[in-house]
């Protein structure tokens, strides 16, 4: 297996202004009247002020250049490419790039944010997404759910993080899409074979910061008159940093931000890989021991179907339900050695609907994001008496039209058990679609590939990917930019755990 430490330089010697002249005095800009600058308090002066504006130069982002100016290949790689062959190609395609993404949803685009908010100019990043209008999104299909009620310290870690972003989102995005953050909570409710595992990982979260009560199925009644207890042993209550949030605004400012900062988005999708045979590096060790092949280029089909390829230095498989198939063209899961084990990544498909209802005895304002034992969910939409609530389904998920009698005889009769206010209310709106199920362990693959020196994986997040995307997307920037992670460590949701056995089970369903 290969082990690398990818680093990549941030600052970059920058030169003065090309204009200024040189009068032997070894100061820039002096001309004909720089012989006031032999003064040594004026000479500082100006060698401060140059130090500045550079400084500026690095941290501000640059006006968006004229079409027509633009240098549509900029990278510390300096590849030779299409553009050195034929200087009269004109386009905004990347046909090389320092950062290749694949997938620009949630975690994709925060890959993206974080990258070009760090390092600006001195990274060119391109995220390639198939689905520009993310109709097919799984973003699409979220709830918006912010929970600290995992039962991984990484995944509490990463809620956490989430939660203090959040409450300064106005500082990182501004206020031009606002998240509308609504702090009511989640409701974790267990049954009696579940209720331990809940105690359990409630005391984890506290440990580390989260501030949730566990509640009898007595207090259950007595805070919520109108959830029905039968079957209901303990209930876990998050008291601070829960509740949702627009996850479309998350996606949107992503995207904005990245791009503010010079990142490339393309609407295509990665249909193959070019391959470069690499002699000066040995594998050694396993049944794949021998000669290396890297990763090399990508063959991405832009909208009109047309072809074309992207010379990478590195890549980042972050395309939700769609990662495995892209992992396969990567000759993983269909390789020799270790390329033998696949990234386990399948669609899963969840069922959103829009409720109306204006009984008395309906869940007010107040109503935390509530998880039924039986896999349904249920929040508050605002005023007037709507509601969100959904189920994850476990059939064919390749289909994204919403199955007319799903509701009524998979989500009605649960929910109106659990809150019999809600058994008559009324359908508004429904919507499908799908995410990335890791049928490993239900947990989120996130790191370096074991063969690949090039390639980063961060998928599989099983339903719980867009308040995870925040700090995924940060914990890939460290590793790319630092070869280590420095905030959260996630080493134990590597790529390797597959190789070794050791599934990193998540025992808690927390939507989002």
């Amino acid at each position: 297996m290969l082990r690398y430490r990818q680093v990549v330089r941030l600052l970059q010697r920058r030169t003065y202004s090309a204009g200024a002249a040189n009068t032997g005095s070894g100061l820039p800009g002096d001309d004909e009247s720089g012989k006031d600058d032999l003064h040594p308090i004026r000479r500082t002066l100006r060698l401060l002020g140059n130090d500045m504006r550079k400084v500026k130069e690095f941290f501000v982002p640059k006006d968006p250049e004229p079409e027509e100016d633009r240098i549509l290949t900029q990278t510390k790689f300096q590849f030779a490419g299409e553009r050195e062959k034929d200087p009269t190609l004109v386009d905004d395609f990347q046909t090389h790039c320092d950062v290749l993404i694949i997938g620009g949803g949630g975690v994709g685009s925060s890959i993206a944010y974080w990258l070009k908010e760090k390092a600006r100019d001195g990274l060119n990043v391109v995220v390639v997404e198939r689905d520009d209008t993310y109709a097919q999104s799984a973003t699409r299909v979220s709830v918006g759910g912010l929970c600290q009620q995992f039962s991984l310290p990484e995944n509490i870690q990463m809620s956490l993080f989430a939660a203090e972003f959040l409450r300064g989102a106005k500082k990182h995005f501004g206020e031009d899409v606002p998240l509308q953050f609504t702090p009511h909570g989640h409701l974790m409710l267990a049954d009696e074979e579940h209720a331990e595992s809940l105690m359990r990982s409630s005391q984890v979260q506290n440990e580390l910061g989260a501030r949730n009560e566990l509640l009898t199925s007595d207090r259950l009644a007595i805070r919520f008159p109108w959830l029905n207890t039968k079957g209901i042993v303990l209930g876990c209550h998050g008291l601070e940093k829960e509740g949702w949030f627009n996850p479309l605004a998350l996606l949107s400012n992503f995207r904005r931000s990245a791009s503010g900062y010079g990142a490339h988005f393309v609407s295509g999708q990665v249909v193959d890989f070019e391959f470069l045979s690499q002699t000066d590096i040995t594998v050694v060790g396993g049944s794949d021991e021998g000669s290396y092949t890297g990763l090399d280029k990508a063959v991405i089909q832009l909208a009109d179907g047309t072809r074309r390829t992207c010379k990478f230095a590195l890549c980042v498989i972050a395309a939700g339900a769609r990662s495995g198939e892209v992992a396969r063209l990567a000759k993983i899961g269909v390789g020799s050695g270790v390329l033998r084990v696949p990234l386990p990544i399948d669609e899963r498909k969840r069922y959103l609907y829009a409720i109306n209802s204006l009984a008395q005895s309906a869940p007010g304002m107040s109503m935390p994001m509530t998880i039924d034992p039986s896999g349904i969910f249920i929040r508050r939409d605002g005023l007037g008496g709507n509601y969100i609530c959904g189920q994850d389904s476990v059939e064919d998920s390749h289909s994204s039209s919403v199955d007319p009698q799903y509701f009524d005889q998979h989500i009605r009769p649960k929910l109106a058990e659990r809150v019999p206010a809600l058994g008559e209310a009324r359908v508004v709106d429904s919507w499908a679609g799908s995410y990335d199920q890791n049928v490993y362990d239900e947990n989120g693959i996130v790191g370096a590939h074991p063969y690949y020196n090039n390639l980063y994986i961060a998928t599989g997040f099983s339903g719980h990917g867009v308040q995870q995307s925040l700090a995924v997307g940060r914990a890939v920037s460290e590793l790319i930019m630092d070869g280590q992670f420095r905030t959260i460590d996630l080493s134990r949701l590597s790529f390797d755990r597959l190789i070794v056995d050791q599934p990193m089970y998540e025992l808690n369903n927390v939507l989002s």
